[in-house]
């Protein structure tokens, strides 16, 4: 399962998919990196970091293709994590990872499917439950030829997988030939 740069990057990108297709956020988080204008010296756009997005105005972040609670969210992110009030840590473990999903979901435009998708692409925490992804969902009712999935039955259905959930995900991901 691939991982991303950083735990900012997983978070605001799984804030940029929320309830979209994968195609519409690609195009958002195009529009994002280019926005922050953070280039390598060998021409490369950079993903940007919290201080970096700080600087950002709610009006260019909404220009970028962010709903007004997208570009809210990332913002009150990226100032959290700039100014230190939440800060990340080196890695998720079993002491931790409550402390850590508490504190995001704290955050308004967070829900359980943003943190355990940054648990899982930002931290490389497997044991995220996927439940409330309708690709997850949709993908499980073909495995187990079922009419239709709640969340809740998906959540039930995956426990029997802990504390490796989120591969589960990832791999219903992938047989459909969707990738996170």
């Amino acid at each position: 399962m691939a991982q991303v740069s950083s735990p900012f990057e997983a978070i605001t990108w799984a804030i940029i998919g929320q309830q979209i297709s994968v195609a519409a956020a690609l195009n958002v988080r195009r529009r994002f990196i280019a926005l922050a204008s953070v280039q390598h010296s060998s021409g490369l756009w950079c993903y940007p970091d919290a201080q970096r997005v700080a600087q950002l105005s709610l009006e260019a972040l909404r220009n970028a293709g962010l709903s007004l609670n997208k570009a809210r969210t990332i913002a009150q992110i990226s100032q959290l994590l700039h100014s230190k009030t939440l800060q990340f840590p080196e890695q998720v473990n079993a002491e931790n990872v409550e402390q850590l999903g508490s504190e995001l979901l704290a955050i308004s435009g967070i829900g359980p499917w943003t943190v355990n998708y940054t648990l899982m692409r930002g931290f490389a925490w497997l044991d995220g439950s996927l439940h409330g992804d309708a690709a997850v969902r949709r993908y499980l009712q073909v495995l187990l030829k079922q009419e239709a999935l709640t969340a809740k039955q998906t959540e039930q259905w995956l426990q029997q997988f802990s504390p490796w959930r989120a591969l589960v995900a990832a791999h219903l991901w992938h047989s459909q030939g969707f990738s996170s």
